[in-house]
């Protein structure tokens, strides 16, 4: 074995750095760059040290350091050498050889639930702009107090907080939004009929796969949320689908043959946001009790309402345990909050605990507990009161706006209740090509053509939805602006 030569050339050592830091990053480097080459042995710990003014302790404590981490092996009676693989090395995957032709990859033995799904594309990261849908004013949300409530859970996080909870949720987050939905929705429930989950999404999921076998029938709004279609196309569902009008969903018993779940935006309807009558709800109900179908309530933004009084969810006026109800924090609060809920009856609690147990377990703990702290403390009760103000501030201007400057062109719904709001062409205006032509304006519009399953009636008109929630009044008159030139083109 050849000894490295005496002495051993290192890099000089910056006065603030300390003895070992320096000595052990030096050797390293030395190695590294291939100076100290491999099976080469070092310099005796004690000449090292006196030929450096180190303390004999420091190179010591270096090399064990260095063995630790792979880099010097020690030999008994022999002394240190550096070690013939080094560490590095280990951590480098070598360079696959390409064949000269490639290989035809073999075709997957997906499922049938494999072959179906496709990617759901939801919202997208990027600066708010004219006219973003889905998304709250997320820069009126009080992180601050929210990053209080998180931080002292976690100094006073006790091992119970560190392991886990029961697949339905956080036990006293059941039992806040019990109470909210009693109070503010009018949901017949209990805490524990209550299920945490980590989104509406997810609750369509759990309810495909607890109730839908390839081929059931579901019957879902249309034009309706994309969210739920693709939920059912996935779990191999035949999808019926059911015209909405100013009354909500059009109840066609002769489509509904067969149909074993309905899925239904009654309190605000997606996208075209009217509200579903007293009548509809009745009849929709007294439909399920004689043929033994469930209905799955999506409250979807119910929370923000701007006129009249809000009407009481579709569960509370169920007396046959035929509706399943669900909604979501995310739009409430921000999107990256990932929890939502069920309320289910009686008789189907354990079934959903039973699907969580074996897929997600459970929604995010520490999340649900700084949720609980947030609702129990009256900020969630607040926050609403606040944001309800600005929306139907913002959507006030927006009306105004499209009056002054889209009159005859465009008219808005008469929304009552979320974040965005549909808006109808005037005859012979093409919705798609519009929404072309002010994307390249900076501005976002969806058609609510996108939305639907089947080709709108003859003569039907086109739309536009329009989110105005996140906008501020600038934005909103810029998008309004361009807009106008988009119609105008």
């Amino acid at each position: 074995m050849a000894t490295a030569p005496f002495p051993l050339t290192l890099p000089g050592r910056p006065a603030d750095e300390p003895a070992g830091r320096w000595l052990s990053r030096a050797l390293r480097g030395e190695i590294l760059a291939g100076r100290l080459r491999p099976g080469a042995r070092l310099p005796p710990s004690r000449e090292l040290a006196g030929h450096y003014g180190l303390a004999r302790g420091t190179v010591v404590q270096v090399f064990e350091q260095l063995r630790a981490e792979g880099y010097l092996a020690a030999r008994v009676g022999s002394g240190t050498f550096v070690t013939r693989v080094l560490p590095d090395r280990l951590l480098t995957a070598p360079r696959p050889v390409r064949p000269a032709v490639a290989e035809r990859p073999r075709p997957r033995p997906l499922s049938g639930y494999g072959r179906r799904i496709a990617r759901f594309h939801n919202m997208e990261p990027g600066p708010v702009r004219a006219f973003r849908c889905h998304q709250p004013a997320l820069d009126l949300f009080p992180t601050t107090l929210w990053g209080a409530l998180a931080a002292r859970r976690l100094r006073q996080a006790s091992t119970h907080l560190l392991l886990s909870t029961p697949p339905c949720g956080y036990p006293p987050l059941r039992q806040a939004v019990a109470e909210y939905l009693t109070t503010a929705r009018g949901v017949h429930c209990t805490p524990e009929r209550v299920a945490i989950v980590s989104g509406t999404q997810e609750a369509l999921d759990l309810t495909a796969r607890l109730f839908l076998d390839p081929g059931s029938r579901v019957a879902i709004e249309d034009p309706g949320y994309s969210g739920a279609r693709m939920a059912f196309q996935g779990a191999g569902a035949r999808l019926v689908p059911l015209p909405v009008d100013a009354e909500g969903l059009v109840l066609d018993r002769r489509r509904l043959e067969g149909v074993r779940l309905v899925y239904v935006t009654p309190a605000h309807q997606f996208p075209l946001g009217v509200s579903m009558s007293v009548a509809r709800r009745l009849a929709l109900l007294g439909w399920a009790r004689e043929t033994g179908a469930l209905i799955l309530e999506d409250d979807y933004d119910s929370e923000y309402r701007y006129a009249g009084r809000p009407l009481p969810a579709l569960q509370g006026l169920d007396t046959g345990a035929q509706v399943i109800f669900t909604g979501s924090f995310s739009k409430v609060l921000f999107p990256a909050l990932r929890l939502g809920y069920l309320v289910l009856p009686d008789d189907l609690v354990e079934r959903y605990e039973a699907a969580q147990s074996l897929t997600h377990r459970h929604a995010a703990y520490l999340e649900q507990v700084v949720l609980t702290d947030f609702i129990a403390a009256g900020h969630f009760g607040r926050h609403l009161r606040r944001m309800r103000e600005v929306y139907a501030g913002r959507l006030a201007l927006l009306a105004e706006e499209v009056r002054g400057r889209l009159a005859g062109a465009l008219e808005l719904g008469g929304v009552e209740a979320g974040l965005q709001t549909a808006g109808w062409l005037a005859a012979g205006l093409d919705a798609d090509a519009i929404a072309a032509r002010a994307a390249r304006r900076d501005v976002e519009v969806t058609t609510i053509g996108r939305y639907r399953m089947r080709a709108a009636a003859a003569g039907a008109r086109d739309g536009l939805l329009l989110g105005f929630a996140a906008v501020d009044a600038a934005e909103l008159r810029r998008g309004v602006r361009e807009l106008a030139r988009a119609v105008e083109g």
